[in-house]
């Protein structure tokens, strides 16, 4: 793990206190900016050139957000994504790349990534986009009618953002369970994609990227993702958690 002195020299955001984020690419010139600029914001910061260096990191600690270049020599950003879902190691990953178009987007949200960052960028933008993924992952203040919410043999407790069975917690993406999240605050009530995208902060890269997320979170809660049971599509409206044993 590599930290500078500005980490105890600023003060730091409650939120991002402790925060350790990887930052991976192979432009050294970006990797030692983005390492300067959030070391001082308050994080802790470890950096890899490569997929492969980035691994050797991984191993050490399970970091608390993971920013990847997309173009890499050898194993590109996609493939590093994808092979960390399917390991379910759940924290957001942001993608970083030349191309930002809107298809470009949405084939890194189907790897797995939660969010999509197209160069060149502000460093603020990329902060704030931290900012917004880790807060995901701080349970909001408990409230009276919010309640357990049972999806089969699956339980997702929205106060904690947690989905767990008998066996234990089944772990999700930030944007996973941000997905749910906002589901199980409405359950039985149709939301469009247009009002999911604008909570989940999904408005510049539309409703197929709630499409993306939805059929990604069904592979997690539904026995048979292909006849969904519990995440039902509403025609022409928008989606409807119907929760039920």
């Amino acid at each position: 793990m590599i930290q500078t002195a500005c980490d105890s020299a600023l003060p730091r955001d409650s939120m991002i206190m402790d925060a350790h984020v990887v930052v991976v690419d192979d432009d050294p010139r970006l990797r030692r900016l983005l390492h300067r600029y959030l070391s001082e914001q308050g994080f802790r910061v470890s950096a890899a050139c490569s997929a492969q260096e980035a691994r050797q990191v991984l191993g050490f600690m399970q970091p608390d957000a993971l920013v990847l270049d997309i173009t890499m020599p050898g194993e590109n950003g996609l493939e590093l994504t994808r092979e960390l879902r399917r390991d379910n190691l759940n924290f957001p990953i942001l993608l970083l790349t030349a191309r930002g178009e809107p298809e470009d987007r949405i084939i890194g949200l189907e790897a797995g990534a939660d969010d999509y960052l197209a160069k060149p960028f502000e460093p603020r933008e990329l902060l704030l986009r931290l900012k917004a993924h880790l807060r995901r992952f701080v349970p909001p203040a408990p409230s009276s009618n919010l309640r357990i919410v049972r999806l089969g043999d699956l339980e997702f407790d929205p106060v904690r953002g947690l989905l767990s069975n008998a066996k234990g917690i089944v772990h999700l993406t930030g944007g996973e369970s941000a997905l749910l999240s906002v589901l199980a605050r409405h359950p039985n009530e149709i939301l469009s994609r247009t009002a999911i995208a604008t909570t989940l902060d999904m408005e510049e890269i539309g409703e197929r990227a709630v499409d993306v997320q939805v059929t990604r979170l069904r592979r997690r809660i539904e026995p048979d993702p292909k006849e969904p049971r519990f995440l039902q599509t509403v025609r022409g409206k928008g989606y409807v958690l119907k929760p039920g044993l």
